[in-house]
């Protein structure tokens, strides 16, 4: 008896499907096991699809008056080629097969594939029953029930009015709020067929007062990802009463004197610092470029013995809490750094290959035209033994940092921040308000001198730039001490 082998590949110029054109589901398993098949028959190791819907608004308050509203729809899809250590990216916005199959076409081709020839015998791709975070979850109905665009205006301009009622000496505020509604579908050669919705949001508060030749600038972020009403539930009078006070202090503050002090730190937004200059060279992207202080030291101490760190994407609400991250891979928790031990470096799927890491779940990016890299989520300093009165009594003479401002980071960690709001430290006590002070350092320095840390840990919403583009992250600590840094002022 005879056995006849069928092609599975019969014509590569007609080969159509149909999915869904409103989400991403069951129905696109087909058209995306087929292009897998054909990708890992080119001769590719690995493929995978990442395809994303957006629905972006953004509303900006100035004054009394609504200045701006930018909405913003996107739909597209990136296609990623392994073969050995070298990989290419290829992005669309033409989600048919064949807009698919073009991109797949062009990324095989970069790395010197092709497409197989109609006798050749595909292999079956079998992904995994959709893995759908959405569905199981109870995402789908967060968008229709976010605030509309005139709740928005609304809201924003309570908000400026309630600055113009509690502050003085103002010269301008302003309040916006964006709303980024995400919808992803992960499918690749290994089996990952995993489906997720993101909803991001934050809202954000500016007042500049100015007397004569005084001026003092001072913001406030709230952000949150997963509940359609964080819109509805905002605080403006508590926002407002907050910048008030703020704004009042420093405005008449006394330059801050230049010199090396110990410092008190804020929680919240004080974590900035940890995330800038240590954080990003705990990813595998600075491993693989070598440019990291901290390459080879795994199992080695870093850090003082009081400190430990974690980055997870696990934390309610926070600002880089996701179910599944741009590879598909399920969200988990790492830990970092252990009594001022390295544990861990963040890695991706390319960083993991490239510097032999595990994968933690950080493989994400801004959109679908960037490949996803090894970057932060949630990332903090955790919760000591002291309390904050432990921290103040502490020092002699140094500086409270209660919110820190903008900054710079060089590749291998040195940095510098602006404060802009800080307080003298005299015998253990805040005394008169400070501005001007810039915190200038070196990432393995700092890390050996951050000597205490308090029991209130808290997390702040900000954004991250990097390889992939611009994401959502969550930065965090307790107060903390940090022994001695250089402060730059007047």
């Amino acid at each position: 008896m005879q056995t006849v082998i069928t092609p599975i590949f019969p014509d590569i110029s007609t080969r159509e499907h149909t999915p869904s054109a409103d989400r991403f589901d069951q129905s696109w398993r087909t058209s995306l096991s087929t292009l897998l098949g054909w990708g890992r028959a080119a001769g590719a190791d690995f493929v995978e699809f990442f395809l994303e819907r957006v629905n972006y608004i953004n509303c900006l308050a100035e004054e009394d008056t609504i200045t701006s509203i930018s909405p913003r729809l996107s739909t597209g899809a990136g296609v990623r080629v392994f073969k050995g250590l070298s990989d290419c990216y290829v992005s669309t916005n033409d989600l048919s097969f064949h807009g698919l199959k073009t991109a797949l076409e062009k990324g095989l081709s970069i790395m010197g594939l092709h497409l197989p020839r109609q006798s050749t015998i595909v292999p079956e791709i079998n992904l995994e029953p959709l893995r759908d975070y959405a569905a199981l979850k109870g995402k789908e109905s967060w968008l229709a029930n976010c605030s509309d665009m005139r709740e928005m205006g609304e809201i924003l301009l309570g908000g400026t009015a309630q600055i113009n009622r509690q502050a003085s000496h103002i010269q301008s505020r302003r309040a916006t709020y964006f709303r980024d509604w995400q919808e992803v579908l992960v499918a690749s050669s290994e089996g990952t067929f995993a489906r997720d919705m993101r909803l991001t949001q934050t809202i954000a508060c500016q007042l500049l007062c100015a007397d004569g030749a005084y001026r003092t600038s001072i913001g406030k972020r709230q952000g949150n990802t997963g509940d359609p009403n964080f819109l509805r539930s905002w605080d403006a009078a508590a926002a407002a009463a907050e910048l008030a006070e703020s704004a009042g202090k420093m405005l008449y503050a006394d330059y801050v004197e230049s010199g090396n002090y110990p410092i008190i730190m804020a929680n919240e937004f004080g974590g900035v610092i940890f995330h800038e200059a240590c954080g990003h060279l705990l990813e595998t992207t600075q491993v693989e470029q070598k440019t990291t202080p901290f390459l080879g030291k795994k199992g080695e101490k870093i850090a003082h013995e009081n400190l430990t760190a974690w980055d997870e994407g696990l934390s309610a609400n926070a600002f880089g809490t996701i179910d599944m991250d741009d590879e598909g891979m399920p969200v988990q928790r790492t830990l970092l750094i252990e009594n001022g031990i390295l544990k861990n470096f963040l890695a991706d799927r390319t960083g993991s290959l490239r510097t032999g890491h595990p994968r933690t779940g950080s493989g994400r990016r801004q959109n679908y035209t960037f490949p996803a890299a090894s970057r932060m989520r949630n990332t903090y300093i955790a919760a000591g033994d002291y309390t904050t009165e432990d921290l103040f009594a502490s020092v002699d003479k140094g500086i409270y940092c209660k919110k820190m401002g903008g900054g710079s980071v060089g590749p291998t960690g040195e940095f510098n921040f602006g404060v802009d709001e800080a307080y003298l430290i005299e015998n253990g006590k805040i005394t008169k308000p400070l501005k001007g002070a810039t915190l200038i350092g070196e990432a393995k320095e700092i890390m050996n001198k951050i000597s205490m840390s308090s029991q209130d840990l808290s997390l702040a919403p900000g954004f991250c730039g990097s390889v992939s583009g611009s994401i959502y992250v969550t930065v965090g600590q307790p107060h903390i001490k940090v022994d001695s840094i250089t402060v730059g002022g007047r």
